[in-house]
């Protein structure tokens, strides 16, 4: 049986010194345009370091300026945003913490000036541009830009790299028959929508020998939509490849009405965990230490990844901690409060 959330857990070679990750959580607050690091930034991601989290993860951060959601996304698409993040990861490890960097790319849910990039001409809705169906120069572009930001990634020095393909963006609507209405080799079957981020996990591992995970939406909850099973063939192929996690959270590729409460999405994690034999994080309104310490015990995942709520209290390890009376050390400074 697995030890509990404050167990250390190594994964190809990285030690977190407990389960518990900050999710990666799109901030909007790069001012300038330019995709860098504001000093929002320093003090959100070094403050959950400080909080103890075995692992944070950094926002969704654009392999280029079109896969960007908004125009104050983060970015690692050119080599002037490699010091600062190098920078940032530095301090972050001073306490213990590792670190991940989530490289995305919008795909049809962009919403910056310019061309917008999906596997179809199909709109999310309305309210969003029609994109423009990838070429292959296209397509052949959009994975070196992948493969040059894990490079990037790699230069900064994050432990951890994961790719984003959940939540709509563009990775997923290649998977998703929903959204992938191509009838070439990146469309038509399962085989041929999993090519893309089959080339782009190939692509990745070429420059990044580190640890490397995946988030997944394990469910489009719409008829005709993916769910886990098909996911199950996913997750089978991406081990195949090499990767060593898999982010198991759902939704966000089309529309949908989701019934969401505490632990909805932990079944799907500990499905594709029992199903496929690879590592998982669970994710989606953990709220608790006792939650939070049943999941790993239970071995319905290997690490859980909370969002929200180290939003609302960067020092949400300590409280876990509290609840489970587990002693945690504290950052020397702060040792007289603890």
């Amino acid at each position: 049986m697995n030890e509990g959330v404050f167990s250390p857990y190594t994964i190809k070679g990285v030690t977190l010194k407990n389960r518990i990750v900050m999710s990666p959580m799109c901030m909007y607050s790069s001012t300038d345009e330019n995709g860098k690091l504001q000093a929002f930034h320093w003090t959100h991601y070094i403050s959950r370091a400080v909080g103890g989290v075995g692992l944070v993860m950094l926002e969704a951060t654009a392999i280029s300026p079109e896969g960007r959601i908004s125009s104050q996304d983060l970015g690692i698409w050119n080599d002037e945003h490699v010091e600062d993040l190098k920078m940032l990861v530095a301090e972050m490890q001073t306490y213990g913490t590792k670190t991940a960097i989530q490289l995305a790319h919008a795909g049809r849910k962009a919403t910056v000036d310019g061309k917008i990039l999906a596997p179809s001409a199909i709109a999310f809705n309305e309210n969003f541009s029609i994109p423009n169906e990838m070429t292959y120069e296209d397509i052949k572009q959009t994975i070196e830009a992948f493969q040059n930001a894990a490079s990037r990634a790699k230069q900064a020095s994050f432990d951890i790299i994961e790719l984003h393909g959940a939540h709509g963006y563009l990775i997923n609507e290649f998977l998703s028959p929903l959204t992938n209405k191509r009838e070439d080799i990146y469309g038509g079957n399962q085989v041929n929508r999993y090519r893309f981020l089959k080339d782009i996990i190939d692509a990745v591992k070429e420059v990044w020998d580190g640890a490397l995970f995946v988030r997944i939406s394990a469910n489009d909850y719409q008829k005709e939509g993916l769910t886990v099973n098909d996911y199950i063939t996913y997750c089978k192929w991406m081990k195949e490849q090499g990767v060593d996690l898999i982010d198991v959270s759902s939704g966000g590729v089309v529309p949908a009405s989701i019934d969401v409460y505490p632990g909805y999405q932990i079944d799907y994690g500990e499905k594709i965990r029992q199903h496929v034999k690879v590592a998982t994080g669970a994710v989606g309104m953990i709220t608790s230490g006792l939650q939070a310490e049943e999941i790993i015990r239970n071995e319905r995942a290997d690490l859980v990844f909370i969002g929200r709520a180290l939003l609302k209290n960067p020092y949400l390890p300590k409280v876990f901690a509290d609840e489970l009376d587990v002693p945690i050390d504290p950052p020397k400074q702060y040792s007289r409060g603890w």
